[in-house]
């Protein structure tokens, strides 16, 4: 099935997003990470559009979205929450999975817990709703939490998105570097390179810690709620350890659990085995 690539208006702001499948069929709504776009699911978007439907849009400032300047839009989760409920709403989406990455998962637990009827199911990959999976990478974020004047802790989250950065973050802890396309973070960079968005990035890594806030009531919303749930988890991501995986059987008892030996953006090395256990478990779940 072919993938479109679309632009709608939400809220005055230009959103990009991805599209294929046949809407007939079961939605999965695909959230991605830091310091990424919906670039990161195009592999994933052709493996699975032939049984199911796929949205996965770009965040403001992100991608291929219009970046409105930060005195006019607040870049904030609850914010990027409200663009994707309201994306949703106008594509007449009421029911859906979603695939939670990195800021996917914030933003899509924000979602689900506001919305559980809607909610088929949750596949978490590298995504956290626990603070014992916020470990030795966080440390200079906590500091900017504690101090936003914390120069030393600014500079060391700018260098997250400059060109090294981003290039350790798709290739640390995979055994193969050199599966993973430069094209990613060459991407990614153009994107990141626009003006302001180096201040953007500071403000969500600083609204981070209201994610972190709303963990004890995500972790209610799994016990309240059991949704169906599928991790596929980098097992050696410096960025969301796998502490943080194992932390889900805490409260979920409709748990499906996998890790991989590999890191952060784990579709890149094991893009044709996740999305393989992606199918087999929607095909159980949802495609009944």
């Amino acid at each position: 099935m072919k993938t479109m690539f679309n632009t709608i208006d939400i809220n005055g702001v230009e959103i990009f997003y991805r599209e294929a499948g046949d809407r007939k069929n079961p939605t999965l709504v695909l959230l991605h990470g830091y310091p990424t776009s919906s670039h990161m699911y195009r592999n994933l978007i052709k493996d699975l559009s032939d049984k199911y439907h796929l949205i996965a849009p770009d965040y403001p400032g992100y991608g291929r979205s219009e970046q409105p300047p930060m005195n006019e839009f607040k870049y904030t989760f609850d914010n990027f929450a409200k663009i994707v409920t309201e994306l949703l709403a106008k594509l007449d989406i009421q029911k859906y999975s979603l695939y939670l990455m990195d800021y996917g998962a914030p933003v899509g637990f924000r979602i689900a817990s506001a919305s559980p009827e809607k909610i088929d199911s949750l596949i978490v990959q590298n995504g956290c709703a626990y603070e014992e999976g916020l470990e030795d990478f966080w440390n200079p974020i906590k500091a900017y939490w504690k101090d936003i004047k914390d120069k030393e802790a600014e500079n060391t989250l700018r260098g997250f998105h400059d060109h090294n950065g981003l290039k350790w973050q798709y290739t640390h802890s995979v055994p193969d570097p050199s599966v993973i396309s430069p094209d990613n973070w060459e991407i990614d960079l153009r994107h990141l390179e626009r003006p302001e968005n180096g201040a953007i990035q500071l403000a969500l890594f600083y609204d981070y810690q209201n994610n972190v806030s709303l963990y004890p009531s995500w972790q209610q919303y799994f016990r309240d709620h059991q949704p169906e749930m599928l991790i596929v988890y980098g097992k050696n991501d410096y960025i969301f350890p796998s502490s943080g995986a194992e932390a889900f059987k805490k409260d979920v008892k409709n748990l499906e659990f996998h890790l991989f030996e590999t890191g952060h953006f784990a579709l890149e090395s094991h893009g044709d085995e996740i999305s393989a256990i992606i199918n087999d478990f929607l095909n159980r779940k949802v495609n009944k």
